[in-house]
């Protein structure tokens, strides 16, 4: 699991990328809940929930995206095509989230696990 999260090297399949956006999900919606219910009735307060998530998520989001791009055989440079104005997000999410990886072994390493 730490290689996956934590690591740039290797290849990961589109299961494993949409498990980890479901569990981003999951979390975020969690911290919503708890931050808006420690709010008070003028909805003031810190949302400390949201950003804890927000914090915890942004290195094994950048490993997951770096993985995802190695198994369509391009180079986790690739993941900073999100910054383009408007194409660029929905270029990565269409590239990881939907079409398939290289089949068999390429430069980034073995073909995941189904």
């Amino acid at each position: 699991m730490g290689q996956v999260l934590f690591s740039l090297n290797g290849r990961i399949s589109r299961k494993t990328y949409w498990m980890f956006a479901l569990g981003c999900v999951v979390a975020f919606l969690l911290a919503l809940g708890i931050d808006s219910a420690m709010m008070d009735e003028e909805g003031e307060g810190v949302p400390f929930g949201t950003l804890l998530v927000s914090l915890a998520v942004i290195w094994p989001s950048v490993a997951i995206q770096v993985k995802r791009w190695h198994d369509r055989d391009k180079a986790g440079w690739w993941m900073f095509i999100v910054f383009v104005p408007l194409v660029g997000p929905i270029w990565a999410f269409v590239e990881n989230g939907f079409l398939p990886g290289t089949p068999g072994d390429n430069r980034f390493g073995p073909s995941p696990a189904p």
